[in-house]
């Protein structure tokens, strides 16, 4: 239809088109009004619930929550125990670095790695040394003492460690006695690392109970008893066996028990042997988690082996288990036969021998005379 001046009105299709339009237009906004009062209305409800039925974890006092998470701290086997329950939320993030639970925190949740240490590591290890925690006194004090190269700072954290009945803290700060590490040969004090090997010894400590027994034998910083220091290297062969007896099946304890009593008549006789002149067949004890942390920290570093010299001519303890470095040049001794490797301890000399170097050891001649032959050869 057209009027006058030519224009057309719309016809009835197009009407229709456009009332639909606006019709769907209208749908279209009551729906998403619906769906807001909805949303709110679920929200109003969802606190109305709330506040009569309250979540029963918000409802458990703080002090059964850390009570929990200190169980839980004691017996974590990893780091990332303790650390996943702290990231479930706000509260026990909070409570989970209470100082109740940080003090019972396990060796095993304590056992930060070399490559993922980060000043985050550092921390937490600092606020668990902080609330009492003497394992982590122990191993802040070794990494600071020996990695970090923090002298003063690490001595006094493993004196804590020690001053809490701490054995390898103990038996740590002899060996820094004995060998004067951090200063210079002046500062050796054989009296004082005889006396702290001896609290360790007292204690259990298997390396302690070695390195005793070698110093009275050979009279080193204490008077020569070969007898007494016998009876402490029998004594540590005696705690290596009960380790390994304990881990052991019935049949192989057994079997380790018969050779132990049948070998001891011989070796009170003809002098102590090591474990394995006993006839047992021992694998190498577990490392500490500070003594992995040093050896990984070393390796990583690059230019210092566990045999060979550091970067700056520092020598690494030839005892894998080990991980200890020299503070200064020429600061551990040398095997007096082959002169290749070096030990902190004579404990870690026992062990080592026993472990490896007893079938690799060659005299220095040997080696210089097979140099010779080479040369003549070519």
């Amino acid at each position: 239809m057209r009027t006058r001046r030519g224009l057309c009105y719309p016809g009835p299709p197009q009407w229709e088109a456009q009332w639909r339009a606006v019709e769907e237009e209208e749908a279209g906004r009551g729906r998403k009004r619906r769906r807001r009062l909805h949303r709110v209305g679920g929200r109003m409800a969802e606190e109305r619930a709330a506040a009569e039925w309250p979540d029963l974890f918000d409802t458990l006092p703080d002090d059964l929550v850390v009570s929990i998470l200190s169980k839980l701290s004691a017996s974590a086997a990893a780091p990332s125990d303790l650390a996943s329950v702290r990231i479930t939320c706000k509260r026990l993030n909070g409570l989970g670095l209470s100082p109740l639970v940080l003090a019972k925190a396990s060796v095993k949740s304590l056992a930060v790695g070399a490559r993922g240490w980060t000043e985050s590591a550092h921390r937490f290890l600092k606020q668990c040394a902080d609330a009492g925690n003497l394992e982590a006194c122990y191993m802040l004090g070794m990494i600071r003492f020996y990695c970090l190269e923090s002298r003063g700072s690490g001595a006094a954290l493993m004196a804590r460690a020690a001053m809490g009945s701490h054995a390898a803290a103990l038996y740590s700060l002899a060996v820094i006695q004995f060998n004067g590490s951090g200063g210079s040969k002046r500062d050796k004090d054989l009296g004082a690392g005889v006396a702290l090997c001896a609290r360790a010894a007292v204690l259990g400590h298997v390396d302690a109970l070695r390195e005793l027994g070698h110093c009275l034998q050979d009279g080193f910083g204490v008077r020569r008893n070969v007898a007494e220091g016998r009876r402490f290297l029998i004594q540590a062969n005696a705690r290596e066996l009960a380790a390994v007896l304990n881990a052991s099946s019935p049949a192989a304890a057994a079997a380790s028990s018969s050779a132990w009593q049948h070998h001891h008549r011989d070796g009170l006789a003809s002098g102590c042997s090591l474990l394995s002149d006993f006839g047992c067949n021992v694998p190498a004890p577990e490392a500490h988690p500070a003594n992995r942390f040093m050896a990984e920290w070393f390796a990583s570093r690059g230019g210092a082996d566990e045999s060979g010299p550091g970067e700056e001519g520092l020598r690494l303890c030839s005892h894998g288990g080990c991980g200890r470095a020299e503070s200064r040049r020429h600061e551990f001794r040398r095997c007096s036969v082959c002169g290749v490797v070096n030990y902190c301890s004579r404990a870690c000399q026992a062990l080592h021998w026993k472990l490896a170097h007893k079938a690799e050891c060659a005299p220095m001649e040997r080696w210089l005379d097979a140099a010779g032959g080479v040369e003549m050869m070519n």
